[in-house]
């Protein structure tokens, strides 16, 4: 239960949802409403009272929004998304430390070349300056691109982008190694800071276990649409500043 609180109470900082319809006047007219001649309720019994409706409305409230339900449900299951990355916030065991996979179609391309192959674009932190290769991946029947990366250090550096549009992309197993919010441009992120077994989600939804590598520190963020994430050996206040200055 402490787990289970904990990650409700770091939903709570992100989580938006429609504004409840205020009752207050109508609960109010109820209570005016009731006969002078009943009886008065002892003090325990009307705060429990208060208690059950409060409860109620707490559930009808979950159970009618859609944000609200999917987020508790997440939580329960000891899941956390976030910009198209699915974050299990549990143990879990390690997934295999070799060579992995290219995603699905993966290619090399110029950066020119690249950014005709996705519909979003692509845009290099001034941080880094040109990524020393790009590739793309995951093409659909139409030859467009699902994800556009930017590579830096020899690939132990890497900038995955791709429409936010489409969700889940990346699956992490992020373990005792956590997940913490942080923010870039004033938008929300997500920083894991330690290796996590990481695998790609294709574009039927299956998790490519043939890809599935132990992947370095990672900064998550949405920005236009577009969801990035930068992986390698950084800082957190590193990888912020390198997310800042995409361009």
């Amino acid at each position: 239960m402490d787990d289970l609180e904990r990650e409700l109470r770091e939903l709570s900082t992100w989580l938006e949802t429609p504004e409840p319809p205020d009752v207050t006047a109508r609960v109010r007219a109820r209570l005016a409403a009731e006969p002078p001649s009943a009886p008065a309720r002892p003090r325990w019994w009307r705060r429990r009272w208060r208690y059950a409706v409060a409860a109620a409305l707490a559930a009808l409230l979950v159970a009618l929004l859609p944000p609200g339900r999917a987020a508790l449900a997440d939580a329960v299951a000891g899941l956390l998304r976030f910009a198209g990355i699915t974050i299990s916030t549990s143990s879990a065991p390690v997934l295999p430390t070799g060579t992995p996979s290219p995603l699905p179609a993966q290619r090399p391309a110029g950066l020119d070349e690249a950014q005709r192959a996705v519909r979003f674009p692509i845009r290099v932190p001034a941080k880094l300056g040109p990524p020393e290769r790009v590739l793309v991946a995951d093409p659909d029947g139409t030859g467009g691109h699902r994800v556009a990366t930017l590579l830096y250090r020899g690939g132990e550096l890497r900038l995955d982008a791709f429409d936010g549009r489409l969700n889940p992309v990346f699956f992490k197993e992020a373990g005792a190694v956590g997940a913490e919010w942080t923010q870039v441009g004033g938008r929300q992120a997500i920083w894991v800071g330690g290796p996590h077994p990481v695998s790609y989600v294709d574009r039927a939804g299956t998790v490519r276990q043939e890809s599935a590598r132990l992947a370095a520190a990672t900064l998550i963020w949405e920005e236009a649409g577009v969801t990035y994430r930068l992986e390698g050996r950084l800082t957190m206040a590193e990888a912020v500043e390198i997310a800042a200055s995409l361009r």
